[in-house]
C-alpha cells in the first residue's frame, strides 16, 4: 500500500478543539498515512507549505458555518494548487458537491469512506447513516486546549476538551440538518474509545469535558456508563452534556445521576415559547414543558442552558417578546447569549423545513452564495425585528461589552415591534452573574 500524505483542515467546531481532525488522523495514520493537521479557527496555514506537501486534502464541513467558511479555503487551495485533489466530509459535506477542486464528499459516517478515499481517489458524494466504530482520537497534532472556549466557574476558567457518546439522533426535529443524513439512527460509541479520550485530555490540562452528543440520552444507559465511568476515574472533572426537553422530563429520574457525577449544566434547544411553532418544528414538547422542565432541572443542582430559534417565517414580534419575558420569569439571563436571541431559521438544501407548508410558501431559491434558501416573514415586522436584534449581537460580540445591557436593549427592540412599552425591559441586577458557562456561545 502507498502512503499517502493527507493534510486535514478544519474551519470551525463550535470553539472546541476539532473531533473531526482528531478521528479521521488516528484512522489515516493507523493506516500508515502522513497526517498534518491545521485548525484554521485557532490556526493559519504557513503559506501554502501545508497544501504543497499534501497528496489530498480533507476538509471537516459539521456545520453550516464550518462549511461557508470552507468554501472561501477551498477556492483558494484550488487556485493555488489546481491539481491536489480536495474532499469534504461531515455532516455538511453534501453541500460541497460542485465546488471547484472538490472531487468526493462523505456527510454522516464518513471515516470508512474517507480513508478509501485516501487510499483509492475513487470521487463521489456519500452520504451515510451505517454505524462507523470510531476509533480513539488522536489529538498530538492539534492546538492546545488553552486556545479554545474555557469553562467559567466561581471566577476562574478551566480548559475544556470535547467528546461525544454517541453520533446521530432517535428524532426528526424539522429545522436540524442531522434527520437528513441519520434518519432517526444514532450509534453509540463504544466506551472504552470515550473514556480512554477523556483520560488523554485530562492529560492535556482538561478539567471540564463537553459531551457534544445531539442528545446525550438518546441512550440513556449507554450515556450513564459513560459518564460514570468517567466520573470514577477523573472525580474531579465536570461535564455539559445537551438534552431534548422530553427527554429531561421522560428521563427525570435520571437528573440526581448526573449531577452526582459531575454534570454542571444541560444545554437543551427550547427555540420557541410559540406552541404553533413548536408543533411545526416536530420538536416534542410545547411551552408548558418548558415551564415545567427549568425548575425540574434546576431541582437536581444543574443549570439549564436553553438555546433558542426565535425567527422563522411564522414568527411575531409578539412570539419574540414571549422568549424574553420566558428568560426574565425563569431567571435564564445569566446563561443566554445575546446572538441566540437573533437566529434565523437556516433552511439548508434538503431540509425537512421544506417539507411544512406552513413553512414552504415563504420560501424562496436555493441561494449558492448563502448556501441555503432565503425566505420572507410572514410578518414583515419579523424581519425588520430580527435584523435589528441581529445587529446588536455582533455589535456586542466586537466589543465584549456587558450582556446585561445588550439583552435589555434587544427585549426593548422587541417590545417596541410588538407595540408595547419598551420600558418594560428590565434585567434584575446581578442576574447575568454566577451561572457556569463556556466562554464562547455555540454557532449552527
Amino acid at each position: 500500500m502507498v502512503r499517502v500524505r493527507v493534510l486535514l483542515l478544519s474551519t470551525y467546531e463550535m470553539g472546541h478543539q476539532p473531533l473531526q481532525l482528531a478521528g479521521p488522523s488516528a484512522r489515516l495514520r493507523s493506516g500508515g498515512h502522513q497526517v498534518r493537521t491545521v485548525d484554521l479557527a485557532v490556526e493559519s496555514m504557513d503559506g501554502m507549505i501545508d497544501v504543497d506537501w499534501a497528496d489530498v486534502v480533507g476538509v471537516s464541513v459539521p456545520m453550516h458555518t464550518a462549511m461557508r467558511l470552507a468554501v472561501e479555503v477551498i477556492s483558494k487551495i484550488h487556485q493555488s494548487r489546481p491539481g491536489v485533489p480536495i474532499a469534504c466530509y461531515g455532516l455538511y459535506a453534501s453541500m460541497s458537491a460542485g465546488l471547484g477542486g472538490v472531487e468526493a464528499s462523505f456527510a454522516g459516517e464518513f471515516e470508512d469512506a474517507l480513508v478509501q478515499w485516501v487510499e483509492s481517489r475513487q470521487p463521489g458524494i456519500v452520504s451515510s447513516s451505517d454505524r462507523v466504530v470510531p476509533s480513539r482520537p488522536d489529538r498530538a497534532s492539534l492546538p492546545d486546549l488553552e486556545r479554545y472556549a474555557h469553562l467559567q466557574i466561581d471566577g476562574e476558567h478551566r480548559r475544556v476538551g470535547y467528546v461525544e457518546a454517541s453520533r446521530g439522533c432517535r428524532h426528526r426535529c424539522a429545522h436540524c440538518p442531522i434527520p437528513v443524513v441519520y434518519d432517526g439512527r444514532f450509534w453509540p460509541v463504544p466506551i472504552d474509545v470515550v473514556l480512554d479520550d477523556i483520560d488523554g485530555l485530562v492529560g492535556l490540562g482538561a478539567r471540564h469535558v463537553t459531551f457534544g452528543d445531539p442528545d446525550f440520552l438518546n441512550g440513556p444507559v449507554h450515556a450513564l456508563r459513560v459518564l460514570e465511568g468517567a466520573h470514577g476515574r477523573h472525580p474531579d472533572l465536570t461535564f455539559d452534556v445537551t438534552v431534548k426537553v422530553e427527554h429531561l422530563l421522560r428521563h427525570r429520574d435520571l437528573l440526581p445521576r448526573l449531577a452526582a457525577s459531575g454534570v454542571l449544566f444541560v444545554t437543551s434547544a427550547f427555540e420557541s415559547v410559540d406552541d404553533r411553532t413548536l408543533r411545526l418544528l416536530d420538536k416534542g414538547h410545547d411551552l408548558a414543558d418548558l415551564e415545567a422542565v427549568v425548575p425540574l432541572v434546576h431541582g437536581a443542582g444543574i443549570s439549564i442552558h436553553p438555546t433558542w430559534l426565535p425567527f422563522t417565517p411564522v414568527t411575531t414580534p409578539e412570539d419574540v417578546v414571549g422568549i424574553f419575558r420566558f428568560l426574565d420569569r425563569h431567571e435564564l439571563f445569566g446563561v443566554t447569549d445575546p446572538v441566540q436571541l437573533s437566529i434565523r431559521l437556516l433552511v439548508p438544501a434538503g431540509s425537512l423545513v421544506l417539507e411544512i407548508p406552513e413553512f414552504a410558501h415563504h420560501i424562496e431559491a436555493y441561494d449558492e452564495a448563502t448556501l441555503g434558501h432565503r425566505w420572507i416573514s410572514a410578518d414583515p415586522r419579523s424581519d425588520a425585528l430580527q435584523s435589528r436584534l441581529s445587529d446588536f449581537a455582533a455589535a456586542h460580540a466586537d466589543v465584549g461589552g456587558d450582556p446585561s445591557a445588550t439583552l435589555v436593549e434587544m427585549w426593548a427592540a422587541a417590545l417596541a415591534a410588538a407595540g408595547a412599552d419598551p420600558g418594560q425591559a428590565q434585567i434584575p441586577a446581578g442576574a447575568i452573574q454566577g451561572r457556569p458557562r463556556l466562554t464562547e456561545p455555540w454557532f449552527c
